[in-house]
């Protein structure tokens, strides 16, 4: 196991002849930890991986680690700064190609090293997660006597994929996803550096921010991308690789999107204006440049969750039970499956009915309480829980709505500077239809209105269905507040009607 065959040498030999036959992102492999791109929070001093490289030994020598992270953060290139950095033996497995025997083999080599040199071993196993139990198992003994150091990888959460008793004799090192100025900085070095181009290329501003996006916080297609548009600048002769180039190169169009500049928000705006203008085509269009740009699929599913509220609210009240479920979902599993969930949720908003009712009321009603209508509570109304209050009048007179007929009291909850406003105009459309007509007979049973028969409430609306209905009265026009994407447009369902403004005036 400590050598290599007969095949794996001569080709190692010629690597080491022809350097510029391996790839970019072998030739460009971190050497010290202070060369690795990212991953700050696992390399300050006296952390494992530092004490792994220092060669800390003792009674409080380092303990195996499992390092877990999404592909190209830089786990097998942590293996190979440490085993540049040890004085003992280091020795690599795959648990793709690996068994139980290979293991055992490595196991033996290391007790007999410890017995007779004093070297101690450290095993680098990558996919840890293919192993089975039992080949996992295998690893026990070695592990908890120090015959050997474990650095595991994985891309698979430890939790569910490496058993307990493994888990519970390392440390568990978790890498994140390269951020954008890490990409830049890793691409810069492959321009400069020569064991990469050698300043033989300069590369453009645009096809910087290109290979960034296609990169995705992963290291090795960075540099993947990085030569592939090389070898076509080079081969065209061209000094620098340009946007064009890059795009040829890579067989993917760059997408007009910056995520800290304008496109950013035009895209997220048209996105929300398609939604709520019903036209689900648009909407997956404008939802896939923002994919395919890069974009954080958590902000998408933000925006999907005020626009449930914002622009169909009651008009579809399932509306953002899907869309919370969506966010929830995407945070869970991230691209690129979230992909599919954002569609879908997407695509429901799109043509679920539209009402911008419950964000008009909530503007209205913040309006009055900005301009200082907002004074005392009724005295009927106010806490009389506590010994004392009754003296002050706190909550005489108070009706009990549940011992009335219809449940609903004929008294004065709002304060009088604004009692008898109305802040929620519900409309016609989908599901809000029912709402409307809860809202005018509790209205009127509030006002002294006889008692009628009662009706339903807590619809559930789920479609549109149907031709359309009359839409509501349109109220006084007010001034709304602008949306959360920076326009004024109303709400609208597919019926064609307009959700009237919420104006603040005294209703019936």
């Amino acid at each position: 196991m400590d050598e290599p065959d007969l095949f794996t040498a001569a080709a190692e030999e010629r690597q080491a002849k022809e350097p510029g036959r391996a790839p970019l992102a072998v030739r460009m492999r971190p050497r010290t930890l202070d060369e690795v791109a990212g991953q700050r929070q696992l390399l300050k001093d006296g952390s494992p991986l530092r004490r792994l490289v220092s060669g800390s030994r003792g009674p409080a020598a380092t303990s195996s680690v499992i390092l877990w992270g999404p592909p190209g953060t830089g786990k097998t290139t942590l293996a190979h700064v440490i085993s540049q950095a040890v004085e003992g033996r280091f020795v690599e497995l795959s648990a793709i190609t690996a068994g139980v025997k290979e293991v055992r083999a490595v196991i033996e080599g290391a007790r007999r090293a410890v017995g007779m040199s004093g070297k101690e071993t450290v095993l680098f196993l990558d996919e840890i997660h293919r192993f089975s139990k039992a080949q996992q198992d295998s690893l026990l003994p070695a592990v908890e006597n120090r015959w050997v150091t474990l650095i595991a990888a994985t891309t698979e959460n430890p939790y569910f994929s490496v058993i307990s008793p493994l888990l519970s004799r390392s440390l568990l090192l978790t890498l994140e996803s390269l951020t954008d100025d890490d990409v830049r900085a890793l691409l810069h070095r492959a321009v400069a550096d020569e064991r990469g181009l050698g300043g033989a290329l300069e590369l453009t501003a645009e096809a910087e921010d290109h290979l960034v996006r296609l990169a995705g916080g992963d290291a090795r297609r960075a540099l993947t991308t990085l030569e592939a548009a090389a070898g076509a600048a080079l081969e065209k002769s061209e000094p620098a690789i340009t946007l064009a180039t890059t795009e040829t190169a890579v067989n993917k169009a760059a997408v007009r999107y910056d995520k800290d500049g304008d496109q950013h928000y035009d895209v997220a705006s048209a996105l929300i204006k398609s939604i709520r203008g019903s036209d689900v085509d648009a909407t997956l269009h404008y939802l896939a440049r923002m994919i395919e740009a890069g974009e954080d699929p958590r902000f998408i599913a933000r925006r999907l969750m005020i626009s449930a509220s914002e622009d169909i609210g009651l008009a579809d009240p399932t509306a953002l039970q899907t869309a919370v479920a969506a966010a929830q979902a995407v945070a869970l599993i991230g691209f690129p499956e979230a992909r599919i969930i954002l569609s879908q949720a997407a695509i429901a908003l799109a043509l679920a009915a539209k009402s911008n009712a419950a964000y008009l009321a909530i503007d209205a009603a913040l309006a009055d309480v900005r301009q200082g209508l907002a004074g005392a509570v009724p005295p009927h109304l106010r806490d009389a829980h506590y010994g004392g209050a009754g003296k002050l009048g706190h909550g005489q007179g108070y009706q009990y709505p549940h011992d009335l007929p219809g449940g609903i009291a004929a008294q004065q909850y709002a304060p009088d500077s604004v009692h008898g406003k109305v802040y929620y105009r519900p409309t016609r459309h989908g599901g809000e239809a029912r709402y409307a007509d809860v809202v005018e007979w509790t209205r009127g049973r509030l006002a002294g209105a006889p008692a009628g028969p009662a009706r339903e409430k807590g619809p559930r609306e789920p479609v549109r269905k149907g031709p359309a209905v009359a839409p509501a009265p349109a109220p006084a026009p007010a001034a709304a507040a602008g949306d959360a994407d920076g326009g004024a447009e109303q709400g609208s369902g597919a019926e064609g009607g307009t959700a009237g403004k919420g104006t603040g005036e005294k209703g019936e």
